[in-house]
């Protein structure tokens, strides 16, 4: 199992010296990879609740810095040396098909395979008007086509698609990834996007905190996994084929120890306890898992890193 942190894109610690010594430092504490986020324009109104929390409000409603995320990847890349590079999540329809190809290409090549793509179809309506991006009731098959889009600029050596959203023929497309498969994450804990997964991806990436698709104890999560196992053997992949990572948004004493079940909820507790967590999500089959560390500052950030890495990782 490997583990991550989030680095630090949005907010005051976003300026290029704390990101920076944010990544490096998390890298030789021994982190596995890092996760970037991905928000192009915060609109001041929103129609639609944030997905990940029980009131609905989007913690980035307050405006303030926030760098582009395949930017922020690249300039991550060039400060590390081994650290992963997930993000977390790409939202998929902002961008057009054969140019995303072609930066994640670049992103994977500059730094040596380093490249998960983690992706999403996207949630905010006002955000895809912003962009510009292809209608918000058509972000699902607009996401299906461009992950077969780069799947085939990146594999083959005259690469041709013809669909609604990319088509192109007759075209040179190099340097192509150094990685023979790009690693791709599917987030979202709804049926589409496990029918996504089952499909398209190279693993499930849920956060355990959606209200409407709640994955926030072993008991429901391991469900979900075996939903998803079954619908990759009903979309005739080998279940094996398609693993499983988690994110968590918080943990130990910042969440309730009970879900609203009544079963334990992952994450929470004494140090101890989320040992044996991740212990469990282990033995699930769980590849990854990631997590959000608080910190007004730098040296704070980086020492609750260490922390955790010591007192926690250290007993999985």
């Amino acid at each position: 199992m490997q583990f991550g942190f989030g680095a630090p894109v949005s907010g005051p610690l976003s300026g290029p010296r704390d990101l920076a010594r944010i990544a490096s430092e998390g890298e030789a504490i021994g982190y596995d990879y890092c996760t970037i986020s991905d928000h192009v324009a915060i609109p001041r109104e929103l129609e639609a609740k944030y997905p990940y929390s029980d009131t609905g409000e989007f913690p980035g409603r307050a405006g303030g810095d926030r760098h582009e995320q395949l930017t922020a990847v690249t300039f991550v890349a060039a400060k590390t040396s081994k650290l992963r590079l997930v993000t977390s999540v790409t939202v998929v329809p902002h961008r057009p098909p054969v140019l995303t190809a072609k930066i994640l290409s670049t992103i994977d090549v500059l730094s040596e395979g380093r490249l998960t793509w983690g992706i999403g179809v996207g949630w905010c309506k006002e955000e895809f008007e912003a962009v510009g991006a292809e209608p918000f009731a058509e972000r699902g098959a607009v996401t299906d086509e461009t992950i077969l889009a780069c799947r085939e600029l990146w594999t083959n050596d005259n690469p041709s698609y013809n669909g609604k959203y990319a088509k192109f023929s007759n075209i040179f497309f190099q340097p192509r990834p150094v990685q023979k498969r790009v690693p791709i994450w599917v987030g979202g804990e709804s049926g589409p996007a496990m029918r996504r997964t089952a499909k398209l991806g190279d693993a499930w990436y849920p956060i355990g905190t959606n209200p409407k698709n709640r994955l926030d104890t072993l008991a429901r999560l391991q469900a979900g996994f075996d939903r998803l196992r079954k619908m990759a053997r009903d979309a005739g992949r080998d279940p094996k084929e398609v693993g499983l990572s988690y994110r968590f948004s918080q943990f130990g004493s910042a969440i309730p120890e009970r879900a609203d079940n009544g079963e334990r909820r992952l994450g929470s507790g004494d140090n101890a306890a989320i040992a044996g967590d991740l212990r469990a999500l282990r033995d699930l089959g769980v590849i990854a898992v990631d997590f959000s560390f608080a910190g007004d500052t730098a040296d704070a950030t980086l020492a609750n890193m260490r922390r955790f890495r010591e007192d926690v990782l250290a007993k999985v």
